[in-house]
């Protein structure tokens, strides 16, 4: 007898919000036994789709069965009761919990007299990690961990659960490419033993390491279902898009002679050691490295946004000693936080808000500030890189990934900067909006402005930069230059 096959099927399934139809009589099937890659723009249903199958969202019509069985949930713990858990793209970890409370959480075991056991918590946690690879102090607080850290935490509290069905949004957008491997490796496990894999992704180059399908959701519609064999990196982007203009670092954009950044032995202890580097206008330089490299802990020293022990920082060729955001903002310097949800934007703040919070001092006048001044700082802010919304006022929160990066950006454009760090700016955000993100980088690169970004995309720093540096357990270990280097080359050096 083999191994027991679950299902996950919809039929004309519908989902209505005021003024916009999110999922328009979708009819799927998933079985178990496949990876089924589900893709689709920012805004296409994807994850309207995968928070009605976990219960966060109620249908306005339509059926969910679960092994030919019709199920109906009114929260995510009868989901989950029903074997279906769901890892999202946005952190739940709870901040001031532990590594092991957040793994089981609501399911902490218990001694007698309503006392909870400890030693058990510490060890089912211990077995969920070890399941999956992962090394953690499971005593540690969460709010210590990197955003890496905590999507492997989001995972192993899903798989605690034993689930019949898995449905995982960008999964490896912030972690390393071990990391990914293993969890590779562990979901075709989980496929080999009938459970049904929903794997969300903007990364196409994963499809046909990781796919057995490909379904493709546009404008709220089922666009079709195909073979992994089938879908090529062409066909994937006509489904999604119709048609995208795949763009180029245009050609004769050239770094300037003069640094505009000048930094030597900057030193963190525990994060970078002696890290020395210059920066020149209009330059975009990138840096790659693994996991724990020290890169964004870099940048964050760099900002002043964390302490940092020795070295000297020259910005313009004014020595600077970063102690604070504020300091090095007015010392014309950015930074476009890796976790843009919780540090790079105020969710409960409209659109106009957020673009206006980081030049405030520039827009109000005599301490104060309107909403017209406002709006006119917005209105251009919005129109130079091309956010798409629905009301300048309404909450941020309700922008797609790739407009809020944007609106990231666009806040610090606004305090005229001389450099910008961006931390994984095309995190989590669709084909289209990496696409008007590069152009982005490379319109500040035109102006003069001196970009470091960080990715764990090689591919993108490949595409968009002028040279990469190679960042290993906090040291520089060297540089390549994307014109005269390939992605496999850059791949061996991080790796070496």
């Amino acid at each position: 007898m083999g191994t027991p096959l679950h299902s996950l099927q919809t039929v004309a399934l519908r989902k209505e919000y005021p003024g916009t139809v999110a999922l328009n009589d979708i009819a799927l099937r998933f079985d178990g036994g496949k990876i089924h890659a589900l893709l689709g723009k920012n805004g296409a249903g994807k994850s309207t789709l995968v928070k009605i199958f976990a219960g966060a969202v109620a249908p306005t019509s339509g059926t969910i069965l679960v092994n030919d069985a019709p199920v109906r949930f009114d929260s995510p713990r009868e989901a989950l009761a029903r074997g279906i858990a769901a890892v999202h793209q946005e952190l739940s970890l709870v901040p001031e919990m532990t590594v092991a409370e957040n793994i089981l959480l609501g399911r902490l075991p218990g001694k007698r007299r309503g006392l909870i056991d400890w030693k058990e918590v510490a060890r089912r946690a211990e077995a969920v990690l070890q399941n999956l690879g992962v090394t953690l102090d499971v005593h540690a607080k969460a709010r210590t961990l990197g955003v890496a850290q905590q999507q492997m935490v989001e995972i192993a509290r899903a798989m605690s659960h034993s689930p019949a069905v898995l449905m995982l949004d960008e999964p490896t957008s912030a972690l390393a490419h071990d990391e990914t491997e293993r969890l590779f490796t562990l979901l075709r496990t989980l496929a080999a033993r009938g459970v049904v894999i929903l794997y969300i992704t903007h990364r196409l180059e994963e499809i046909s390491r990781i796919a057995d399908t490909v379904t493709v959701l546009r404008n709220g519609r089922h666009v079709g279902t195909i073979g992994a064999a089938e879908a090529t990196p062409a066909i994937i982007v006509q489904m999604i898009f119709g048609e995208v203009v795949q763009k180029t670092r245009p050609p004769g954009l050239l770094a300037r002679q003069e640094p505009v950044l000048e930094v030597r032995n900057f030193t963190r202890t525990g994060a970078f050691t002696n890290v020395s580097f210059d920066l020149h206008a209009g330059e975009i330089l990138g840096i790659a490295g693994l996991l724990g490299s020290g890169r964004t802990e870099l940048l964050r020293a760099l900002f002043g946004a964390d302490p940092h022990d020795s070295g000297t920082v020259l910005l313009g060729g004014i020595p600077v000693r970063p102690s604070s955001p504020a300091q090095m903002c007015q010392h014309g310097m950015a930074l476009a936080p890796e976790n843009r949800k919780e540090e790079g934007l105020v969710q409960i703040l409209s659109t106009r808000a957020n673009l206006c919070l980081a030049s405030l001092q520039r827009i109000a006048r005599h301490g104060f500030t309107t909403a017209g001044r406002e709006r006119a700082v917005a209105a251009q802010s919005i129109h130079d890189v091309a956010i798409s919304l629905p009301s300048v006022d309404a909450p941020v929160s309700a922008l797609s990934g790739g407009n809020q990066q944007k609106v990231v950006v666009a806040k610090w454009l606004n305090t005229n900067p001389r450099v910008i760090l961006l931390d994984e700016p095309t995190r989590g955000i669709d084909l289209q909006a990496k696409q008007q993100m590069f152009q982005l980088i490379w319109d500040l690169s035109a102006r003069g402005i001196g970009s470091i970004v960080v990715s764990s995309e090689l591919e993108e720093l490949m595409d968009i930069c002028h040279r990469i540096m190679i960042m290993k357990k906090g040291t520089l270990t060297g540089e390549i230059s994307p014109q005269h280097s390939t992605l496999e080359q850059l791949f061996a050096r991080c790796m070496s």
